[in-house]
């Protein structure tokens, strides 16, 4: 496959327990993947080793760049703006000096404003983050990480705190951007919703693909 995400053997031990065991998967650009299973069979966990924020066996591509991941509490600076938590996605290109001092180079500035315009909050670029409403913080957190410019975008739990609207405006998001050419991974409690918005679902138990 060209593109996308391709995981494959991937494992995880923490504690010295198996967290997962041997996960392999592939995701194309253009398509979304639920991840489904119950609390505790390493939905988060294989999110996080295909992000590269845990260590890992088995290889994790995507096209030589690395995904972008959206924490499930979005995990946004509070008193911060929307267009500042935005390019936070940016201190992997500018360096954390530069974003200290507020020198953000205007190309910069101009691909946070762009991303802001994709989630749907272009009007909001000044707004601190505490003043927003769930779903838009979870629209900042989305517009953040594709500051990142990665090619594949994985999603945890994105919708678990937020009510049935504002679940169904994320996940309707999500698939808005797959079209775009992301390949997208989201983790969901809720079978439904993946019916509904995933072009496959994937099942973990227990550190193991299921089904």
């Amino acid at each position: 496959m060209t593109g996308g995400l391709v995981v494959e053997g991937l494992s995880v031990s923490l504690g010295g327990r198996a967290v997962l065991s041997g996960v392999t998967l592939a995701v194309a650009p253009g398509e979304v993947l639920a991840i489904e299973g119950p609390s505790g069979a390493g939905k988060t966990t294989l999110l996080r080793a295909a992000a590269g924020l845990v260590p890992h066996a088995g290889t994790v591509s995507a096209g030589g760049a690395r995904p972008a991941l959206v924490f499930q509490h979005h995990a946004l600076a509070r008193r911060l703006s929307a267009r500042s938590n935005v390019l936070v996605g940016a201190l992997g290109r500018t360096g954390f000096l530069r974003s200290a001092l507020g020198l953000w180079p205007a190309r910069e500035l101009a691909l946070a404003a762009e991303c802001l315009g994709r989630v749907g909050l272009a009007g909001l670029a000044e707004r601190r983050a505490d003043t927003l409403s769930g779903g838009q913080r979870q629209r900042v957190a989305i517009a953040r990480a594709l500051m990142q410019r990665a090619p594949v975008l994985l999603a945890d739990e994105p919708v678990a705190s937020l009510d049935p609207a504002n679940a169904e405006a994320v996940l309707v998001l999500l698939r808005e951007l797959a079209r775009g050419g992301l390949a997208v991974v989201v983790s969901l409690h809720q079978p439904e919703l993946a019916r509904r918005h995933a072009d496959r679902r994937l099942r973990l138990e227990n550190g193991r693909v299921v089904a």
